[in-house]
């Protein structure tokens, strides 16, 4: 009987609750290809999953089998033309408002302010979600108002992520978050932090706002935990941030 390796491969230390052993590990090798890894070869596969070659040799099959993946005549493999069929689904399903409002709902709730999504249009930022703060003094910002780039928690981080040099922006680019008050307008304060699509590409802002008397510090974290929550939902990553100069 085989001895079992005293290293764990990621797919036993992210075991789904109630799941099937095997299908978490079928399911890491697929994750392990990506744009830097498009097409890996046995060893990459085992490395990356931490599996057996002997185990990657036996998923791979299956998953081969079910045209989620192709073997190449120099032995690497690919992508197959079953993930195509899925992705098809996937677009055609696929509503954006759908996976951001509950976000926002529950950013909204947890804080008592005002959450949105903000994402670039021209030379401005656009408010493409939002889910207004119960309170009765609130920012009146509304889905479809145009705001400016160069100023406010969610503009900034909108410049931040389009190449912007200023110090802010490379300090957003490090902390992944920006908090300010007065910055847009005297009377409001705002927390914003970056959301990223599946092939890691910078997608928008989530923005909490809120009257400036009413700001706290703390709510960076709910927001930083609803981009991330963003991106996870769109299938993406969150980079690494951006060291010091």
């Amino acid at each position: 009987m085989p001895r079992k390796s005293a290293v764990l491969s990621l797919a036993d230390e992210n075991a789904a609750v109630g799941g099937v052993g095997a299908v978490d590990r079928a399911l890491s090798l697929l994750n392990a290809f990506s744009a830097s890894l498009p097409q890996p070869d046995l060893t990459e596969l085992a490395q990356h999953t931490r599996l057996h070659k002997s185990t990657v040799l036996r998923l791979m099959a299956s998953l081969e089998h079910a045209h989620l993946v192709q073997r190449q005549a120099d032995g690497r493999y690919a992508l197959g033309p079953g993930i195509a069929r899925l992705h098809q689904v996937y677009a055609s399903s696929f509503s954006l408002a759908s996976v951001v409002m509950p976000i926002l709902r529950q950013l909204a709730a947890a804080t008592q302010e005002s959450a949105a999504l903000h994402v670039r249009q021209g030379d401005q930022r656009l408010c493409l979600q939002r889910v207004d703060s119960p309170r009765p003094v609130r920012d009146h910002t509304r889905v479809g108002d145009l705001l400016p780039l160069n100023r406010g928690a969610g503009g900034r981080i909108l410049s931040a992520y389009a190449g912007g040099t200023e110090d802010i922006h490379a300090r957003i680019r490090r902390e992944q978050v920006v908090v300010l008050v007065g910055d847009r307008l005297p009377e409001l304060a705002g927390i914003a932090a970056p959301a990223f699509g599946a092939g890691g590409e910078f997608v928008g802002s989530i923005t909490l706002t809120m009257p400036a008397e009413r700001f706290d510090a703390a709510y960076q974290a709910p927001v930083k935990l609803a981009a991330r929550a963003l991106t996870e939902a769109l299938g993406g990553a969150y980079p690494a941030p951006e060291p010091s100069a």
